[in-house]
This record gives C-alpha cells, structure tokens and sequence, in this order.
C-alpha cells in the first residue's frame, strides 16, 4: 500500500502541575531492572467524528498535560547510572500528523499489515539514548476523519497492563471524568519489590534498522466460532481433556506450533522448544497487587514442547503449566523475604533454559487488556493493534475487533514465511475435514 504521513509539528508536554521535590526521584523495581531497553506501542483507530475533529488535538494535547500530573514518571529521564526517573517534567513527545488515504483502506480485509507501524513515533528499535522521551504520542488524521492515535512508551518502567491502564485513564481525562491528582493509579508500587542493582540481561534484541528489514509482521485471525470449533474438534479427537482451555493458550499452541514447524524445516537437526511469556502478577499473588498498578508487574513462564508431536499436546502443557505458574504465585507475600525471592525467580529464565534450546520463542497476550475500551469522548477504537517489538521469534496476541476472537501479530524472517505459511496448512487441526 501505497501512502505518505506528514509529520506536521512535534513538541514537548509538560505535567499540566509540576512534580513537587518529593516525588523527582522515581526508584524502579527490580522487576523493571530486569526489563529490556525497548519500547512498547500500540495504535488505536477512531471512525470519523465531525464534532470533534476541529478541536480534537488541542485538545488530547490538554488532557495529557493533565493525566501526566498522575502518571508523571512518563514526563520524565532515565538515569542510568542510578536506575531512577528523573521527574523533571521534560515532557512526553506529541506528534501531530495527517496520512493521505482513508482509514477503511487500512482496515480492508488483505492489507499490508506491517503499514501499522507508521502510526507510531518513530523511534529507534532499542533504546540507548537515555535523553529520549519515555512516552511519545503521534495523532495522525485520515483524509476520511479518522484517526490513528498511536502511543509508545519504554519496557523499562512499563508494561502492556500499564500501557492500557495509561489510555484508559487519559481517556477518561479527556471526557473530564477525572481529577488532575497525584495520587489513585500509576507508579505507586515500585516499592512492593525493591530495586536490587540488576541489569538486564541480553535478549534476541534486533538493535538496528539493517536487521529489522529481515522481519515482517504477519497477522494471523481466528473468531470467536473458529475458536470454538477447534476446541470442539480437538475434544471430539480425544487429543484434548478440557473445555476450559483459554482461547489465548489454543492460539498460541497453534502459532508456537507453526514456529516450530520453521525451525524444523530450516534446520538440519530437530530441536525442543521453550515457549516463553509473561504471567501478570496483578491480582495473583496473596497479597494483594491493585490492578491498575503501574510498571513492569509480570513473572515468566516458560514451557518445554518436550518433542510433542500435536498442538493438542502442545496446548496440554500450556495450559498446566501457566496454572501452576499462577498456582505458585497464588501463595506469594510479597513483603515476605521468601514473597520477594519467588517473584524474582519467576521473572528471570535459569541460563539452561535457554542454552539447551536453540529455538526460542517469547510470545505475549494483550487479551482482556482494555484498549477496546479508551474512549476519549469520540466513541471506542474501531480497531487496535500492537506496534512491532524488535525481537526474533515473537507474537502478540490482542482480542479482536468483536472482543471473543483473536488477532496473532507474528514477528518472523522474512525468508521463514512461506514455511510459516505451510505450517498452518499443514496443521491437523486446522485443516477442514
């Protein structure tokens, strides 16, 4: 698809009321220690609202310096050399654009689906310059009215769960349904788990632009009755014990399935796999974590294929071991000494896991997150959709548009495709009988 964005203007917003002293100094946790140096987006679009179109962006520009009165550790720098913000209210990126199509001509049925990530602040694929904004923000107009509010924000003090929590508030600022305050939700629970001086260790980060145009985005969409015909053929096959596999842990067995496939197919050598993905803490744990907390609040779970032959299989063993996961967690306190050592456990992989596997896979859920549900005063988003994470085999699962199905935003080379493609074909359980 051919098309041109127009970067109008770009400035800096400020918190609408300036942090006092007593809060200039934001110590991250360990779990955000532990995070990568990337960052995470998402892009919402808007249908068409002539009542708000003329005001809309001075607007949004309004309530952003009001929302980033609470959640001001956004308006601030990272420091390195001390892992803190530094809240000085420099401001987040807000970056005005117009587009030259119309939004139905990205929302058609067999789009490009890598065009998305034009509607978020471009930025580099790692972070590494510590002077960047933490969160910048890009309004871009359709020619039909539309709009595609495309937000991005460091991993190292934010996660998906804080992201949404993040929209959802501005949004409600933006219909002037909250208080300018420093308190109610954000970054108030850095304090549950201390920072210990970590640093991250190093991922399958793609650090530059050369190396990101050997991967491409791919979509993959199962609705709601899709999902369920599958879970009632696997059942009827006798391959599956349980109606109450989640449609997150089927579809993510069918994707990790199809990756597998992939590095079966490119390889000489089979090799297990180690699918790995974030357990929200959020209400897990025994004492109690706020949902709307803010920061990188996940442990990890990571599941062996053990050579399994079927996605049958493969779903089993997900979903067994994300219960137990949650089971374990079920009995944290964190203010306990043991609380603390099995929140840490949990959020790093033993140098084993991945070493006795070549083919790693890190796959995340934005499923039940309530980015469907920021309306800033226009209606909800017709369609949201996660920006891409510079990561090597990697997927994003996001409810889809009706809210019961799925989207999978799969992160692969491109030359490995084609075997992605057959993978799916191929599928027992995908294929129509």
């Amino acid at each position: 698809m051919m098309m041109n964005i127009e970067r109008k203007s770009s400035k800096l917003i400020k918190p609408f009321v300036p942090t006092p002293q007593t809060l200039r100094h934001y110590k991250i946790s360990f779990l955000d220690e532990l995070a990568p140096f990337i960052n995470i987006s998402i892009i919402l679009f808007f249908s068409a609202n002539n009542n708000a179109i003329p005001k809309f962006v001075s607007r949004l520009e309004t309530s952003l310096e009001k929302i980033l009165t609470q959640f001001y550790p956004l308006a601030g720098r990272y420091v390195d050399e001390t892992q803190t913000i530094d809240c000085n209210d420099q401001g987040a990126e807000f970056i005005h654009a117009k587009v030259d199509i119309k939004m139905q001509d990205i929302l058609a049925p067999g789009m490009d689906i890598k065009v998305v990530d034009e509607f978020i602040p471009p930025n580099k694929l790692a972070v590494e310059h510590f002077t960047d904004p933490l969160l910048a923000i890009q309004v871009t107009m359709f020619k039909c009215g539309g709009v595609a509010l495309g937000v991005s924000t460091t991993h190292k003090i934010a996660d998906a769960s804080t992201l949404s929590t993040f929209l959802n508030e501005w949004a409600a600022m933006n219909r002037e349904e909250n208080e300018i305050e420093f308190s109610g939700p954000g970054f108030n629970y850095s304090s549950l788990f201390p920072g210990r001086g970590y640093g991250h260790k190093p991922g399958p980060i793609i650090r530059d632009e050369l190396s990101s145009k050997l991967y491409i985005r791919k979509k993959v969409s199962f609705s709601e009755s899709e999902i369920s015909i599958l879970k009632a053929k696997a059942i009827a096959n006798g391959k599956l014990n349980t109606f109450y596999l989640s449609k997150v842990q089927l579809v993510l067995a069918i994707i990790w399935k199809a990756f597998i496939y992939v590095a079966n197919a490119t390889n000489d050598k089979p090799s297990e796999s180690i699918l790995v993905q974030p357990v929200d803490l959020r209400g897990k744990t025994a004492s109690l974590i706020p949902k709307k907390s803010c920061g990188n609040l996940v442990a990890l779970c990571a599941t062996n294929s053990q050579m399994v032959e079927t996605t049958e299989e493969l779903a089993e063993r997900l979903s067994h071991n994300v219960k137990k996961t949650i089971n374990n967690l079920s009995k944290v306190d964190h203010c306990s000494d043991e609380g603390q050592t099995t929140v840490l456990n949990s959020a790093t992989l033993k140098d084993g896991d991945i070493l006795e596997s070549t083919n790693v896979i890190f796959f995340t859920s934005w499923c039940k997150f309530l980015f469907y549900q920021a309306d800033f005063g226009f209606g909800k988003p017709t369609w949201a959709a996660p920006g891409c994470l510079p990561l090597q085999n990697y997927a994003c699962l996001m409810d889809d548009t009706q809210g019961n199905g799925v989207d999978a935003h799969v992160f692969l080379e491109v030359k490995n495709i084609p075997y992605f493609e057959d993978a799916l074909k191929v599928d027992p359980l995908l294929c129509k009988t």
